[in-house]
């Protein structure tokens, strides 16, 4: 956990648009790093985990960086988590069933939309 009085927000930058959170914590005046790996979490003040592909963050993290985010979290570390950063938060993952870090105790239900790309709704005006 973070020991100096200085605040930095660790941003997970495994995928996704982690450039957004960190581009805001900049105009607030906050400190971040971009976290791909485990020793990058030892001195943070907190975590954000941002949306995108949680199937594809899952393959991009080894078990000792799993371990590692579990760890902190549970130990009280400040995690901010949206959308797929909820979603490798939580205890179960249904439609489709996919692993987690199961430090939350909630249950997630995926969107249906498919891949990220595809993952908005459009409204189409007709003209009459």
């Amino acid at each position: 956990m973070h020991r100096s009085s200085e605040i930095k927000i660790g941003v997970l930058a495994l995928q996704g648009d982690f450039q957004a959170h960190r581009d805001k914590l900049s105009s607030l005046g906050v400190s971040s790093i971009e976290v791909r790996k485990a020793e990058q979490l030892s001195n943070i003040s907190g975590l954000i985990l941002p949306g995108g592909e949680s199937p594809a963050m899952l393959k991009l993290m080894d078990a000792k960086f799993r371990r590692s985010i579990r760890d902190i979290a549970s130990d009280g570390l400040a995690v901010l988590a949206t959308c797929a950063g909820i979603i490798l938060l939580a205890k179960n993952v249904f439609s489709p069933r996919q692993e987690s870090l199961n430090v939350l105790d909630i249950d997630v239900t995926r969107n249906a939309y498919g891949r990220q790309k595809d993952s908005f709704i459009e409204e189409r005006l007709e003209w009459t």
